[in-house]
């Protein structure tokens, strides 16, 4: 098991929205107007701005925002060697909308080069924002159960076959390149890693488990290969390095793709997950409620995101102290904590709220947090 931090710190879950200059040049890259010098260096000039206004905020863990990314998961995996970027056909269907159609597909064997993966040459720029000074450069990254979703994907798995002659040969792959990566980014400086993952919202949502596609996920085992995936890319790494994760049901220009409590997968995730802390979905009735947080093992902490980043309309204080509160019959308060429910712009669409607003919840978390654990 990873270490557990002696202090989780006031951090976000990762993404902000970007800001409409960002915006114009990944538009203006598109079309070919600007080359990706350009790109970089507008990128750059977020990235910097961002990481001083987190500084500002009292955030004791930054990120880059995840401004260089489309998407906050598709974008890592199009760096590994042995995937392709191509158009599905249709995108993903959250609760009132459809997403773009990217998506990720074999073309290989899966690994990772750390000479041609771009994301740690991102980190190694968001990391010398952060040298001298008080806060630490958080990477996120979607997690190997969410590679594997996307490889199993409706069509995409029939390209399985032709690069792997068993699912075996496929988990072992996933597992080294996940692994590979981590060390990469351990060797440029980062401590803290957090694996971003839907992939455990699948088995949450009655509705979707009565579909077709959700009886096949429900009765295929998958469980146990999501738990292994994870759990063998984080094996064997450095004591000083720690590793969360952050579960979602889904985050998309405010919307969401799966409702439904914890309990089918704590015994799983909760009681099995190798991790130091979960970073939880609970800002809403979709999320249920917290007596699935008894199945958290051993000393592992759970950050409760009990302030969501879909609306900006703030929430009442005493609401959510009551809501930590009644979260502690379930786990002691000392292993839990408070942020907000996933980041703001999990897409480069970004949610339903201003700037200003996703500051303003941020200080409320960092408020509440000092008042309810001083």
């Amino acid at each position: 098991m990873t270490k557990t931090q002696t202090k989780i710190g006031f951090q976000h879950v990762g993404s902000f929205l970007r800001p409409d200059v960002l915006k114009q040049a990944r538009k203006d890259f598109a079309a070919g107007n600007i080359d990706q010098a350009a790109l970089t260096t507008i990128e750059d000039e977020a990235i910097k701005d961002l990481v001083n206004k987190e500084i500002n905020a009292g955030l004791d863990y930054v990120t880059d925002g995840e401004f260089r990314r489309s998407y906050w998961h598709l974008d890592f995996f199009w760096g590994f060697e042995g995937i392709d970027h191509i158009h599905y056909g249709e995108g993903y269907n959250f609760a009132h909308e459809e997403t773009r159609d990217d998506t990720a597909i074999l073309s290989g064997k899966i690994k990772f080069n750390k000479d041609t993966h771009p994301f740690i040459q991102h980190f190694k720029f968001l990391k010398s924002l952060t040298d001298g000074t008080d806060v630490e450069a958080k990477q996120t990254i979607p997690a190997p159960a969410q590679l594997y979703i996307e490889l199993f994907r409706g069509k995409n798995a029939d390209k399985i076959k032709e690069f792997y002659d068993s699912d075996e040969e496929l988990y072992v792959d996933i597992e080294q390149a996940y692994h590979d990566a981590i060390l990469a980014f351990y060797d440029e400086g980062a401590r803290t890693i957090q694996l971003d993952d839907c992939s455990w919202g699948l088995f949450l949502d009655d509705k979707f488990l009565a579909t077709p596609d959700g009886q096949a996920y429900a009765n295929s085992g998958i469980q146990d290969i999501l738990l292994e995936l994870n759990n063998g890319a984080i094996k064997d790494l450095p004591e000083d390095l720690t590793i969360n994760t952050h579960i979602c049901r889904g985050n998309y220009h405010s919307d969401f793709a799966f409702a439904g409590g914890y309990g089918p997968v704590a015994d799983k995730v909760f009681a099995k997950e190798n991790v130091s802390t979960y970073f939880l979905e609970y800002d809403s009735t979709r999320a249920g409620n917290f007596e699935p947080l008894a199945k958290v093992s051993g000393d592992k902490r759970v950050v409760l995101g009990l302030i969501t980043s879909k609306k900006g309309e703030l929430e009442d204080r005493q609401v959510i102290i009551d809501r930590i509160k009644e979260a502690s019959q379930y786990l002691p308060l000392d292993r839990l904590w408070l942020s907000t429910q996933c980041g703001f712009a999990s897409t480069e669409e970004g949610n339903v709220l201003t700037e200003q607003q996703e500051w303003d919840k941020l200080a409320l978390v960092k408020s509440i947090q000092e008042e309810v654990w001083g």
